[in-house]
């Protein structure tokens, strides 16, 4: 890109002076000394087609959920219904201000309080707080409630530990440092807890125990009814993580599971875009035991008005600006509501209907480690490819050629080369063919070709630990990059 310099003793068609060269436009003139720019403008030397046109390219260049399917496992990658979208884009909603009056924010409240009535029900836990503005915020605040409740009954210098199994998300044991507890890893067995070993490992230095139901190797914990008596047993909490409760929507409930409290992610279960211009959605629910300590402020209703309460002597004070994400979570409700009550259940029992068939398929390609009913995603593992001198990584670089979204590698990493799918319920049997088709090519490719791929993208395969070493976050650090470069 080129730049000319403007001056402003250049004749101009928009001269508002005497048009003689040399003298500033009358709008120019009035504007005080000190404000006016001391360095002439760099404009660039582009056409607006030009610029239309780069900017079109990249967003075709760009992957996304409205462009193919995005088998990422522990992420739910759904598609985004736009009816959602077009209702959460309306002036009403997306005009809103955090701190604008409540008299003039009547209707949002209402939403907002109907969305958490509606999510107690799916959680089976009667309080429900929207203020957590993603999945790990969610999962700290929940750790804080069960901090604070310990600390009322005067137990917060015993209880210091927080148990999690080997398959939990890698944000559970960071959420638990944060709070300041221990984290402690409690082994699997054939993918699942191995309760012995839990039972062995609670005490009263347990505050609580953090699990999700299906786990991440996409296994349902048959066994969650005895966890919760070992957990409740020592006087512990039990927390659950919300990111899979694709898989059980409308079947089951954490509440009914015996959990204490959870976190739900609205960017998974609910259909609404991961980040949505701005943080996640990270719902807390709780049960009796927890509820007082919720983040304030809570929606209360009187009559037929709604306000932010703040009156609760018992919560762990406001952790957001702001009254959580209210266009994720108008976004959420939509889905819902849309759906209704069967829908819902439907959706779980489609997740978990394309995650089998897909693994039946896929498993006669690579081994799959644990059993063979799985519920809305599956682990495959890649080791039988290292005999060829190929990793999973080259996999899944070799799948982006075939304009699929690779799916998570390297995690859960109790699997050796570990590859975790999931394809929600959103996907159509067709895109699950022909991801499995994709699959099937990349896997019965030469190790040359997977060692050289991605081939069709515009960008090949980067130097993973230059770039998270040496990041190039803005055009700045592109131009000095490229710069040092051609430097001899």
């Amino acid at each position: 890109m080129t730049f000319r310099q403007a001056r402003y003793d250049e004749p101009s068609i928009w001269d508002l002076g005497s048009g003689r060269a040399g003298d500033l436009p009358a709008a120019v003139a009035g504007i005080p000394e000190r404000l006016r720019r001391k360095a002439p403008v760099r404009w660039p030397e582009l056409s607006e087609p030009e610029v239309v046109r780069h900017f079109t390219r990249l967003s075709q260049m760009n992957f996304g959920i409205d462009t193919s399917t995005y088998p990422l496992g522990s992420c739910t990658m759904k598609y985004n219904p736009k009816v959602s979208e077009m209702l959460a884009r309306r002036r009403g909603a997306a005009e809103m201000h955090p701190y604008q009056p409540e008299a003039t924010a009547q209707g949002a409240l209402e939403l907002l309080w109907r969305l958490e009535k509606l999510l107690a029900k799916v959680t089976g836990l009667p309080e429900v707080s929207l203020q957590a503005a993603a999945g790990a915020h969610g999962e700290y605040a929940a750790l804080l409630m069960v901090r604070a409740y310990f600390r009322d009954k005067g137990e917060s210098a015993t209880r210091t530990e927080v148990l999690l199994p080997d398959t939990a998300h890698g944000t559970n044991p960071a959420s638990a440092s944060m709070a300041g507890f221990t984290a402690r890893e409690i082994p699997s067995k054939d993918g699942c807890v191995d309760v012995d070993a839990l039972r062995a490992a609670v005490s009263n230095r347990t505050a609580c125990f953090m699990l999700t139901n299906p786990n991440t190797a996409g296994l349902f914990e048959s066994d969650i009814l005895e966890i919760a008596e070992v957990v409740h047993k020592v006087g512990g909490m039990l927390y659950y993580d919300g990111a899979n409760l694709n898989a059980i929507l409308g079947i089951t409930n954490p509440g009914r599971m015996g959990f204490d409290v959870a976190h739900l992610n609205l960017h998974k279960t609910f259909a609404t875009p991961h980040g949505g211009g701005g943080p996640g959605a990270g719902v807390l629910a709780a049960g009796e035991t927890l509820g007082p300590y919720l983040p304030v402020p809570r929606i209360s209703k009187n009559g037929r008005r709604f306000r932010l309460d703040y009156d609760r002597p018992k919560s762990i004070g406001k952790i957001k600006t702001g009254y959580g994400n209210f266009g994720l979570d108008v976004r959420a409700y939509a889905f819902a509501l849309s759906h209704g009550e069967e829908g819902l259940k439907h959706v779980a029992r489609r997740s978990v209907l394309n995650s089998n068939y897909t693994a039946a398929r896929l498993g006669k390609l690579l081994p799959r480690p644990f059993r063979t009913l799985v519920k809305h995603e599956f682990v495959l593992s890649g080791a039988p490819l290292k005999e060829r001198g190929v990793r999973t990584l080259d996999l899944a670089k070799r799948l982006l050629d075939e304009g699929v979204h690779a799916p998570t590698v390297y995690f859960p990493t109790l699997v050796e080369e570990s590859i975790m799918v999931e394809l929600p319920e959103t996907e159509s049997k067709r895109e699950l063919d022909a991801f499995v088709a994709a699959f099937e090519r990349a896997v019965g490719d030469t190790a040359e070709n997977l060692h050289a791929a991605p081939r069709s993208l515009a960008v090949r395969r980067v130097d993973e630990v230059r770039a998270a070493r040496e990041p190039l976050l803005s055009w700045k650090d592109l131009r000095d990059a490229g710069a040092k470069a051609e430097t001899p």
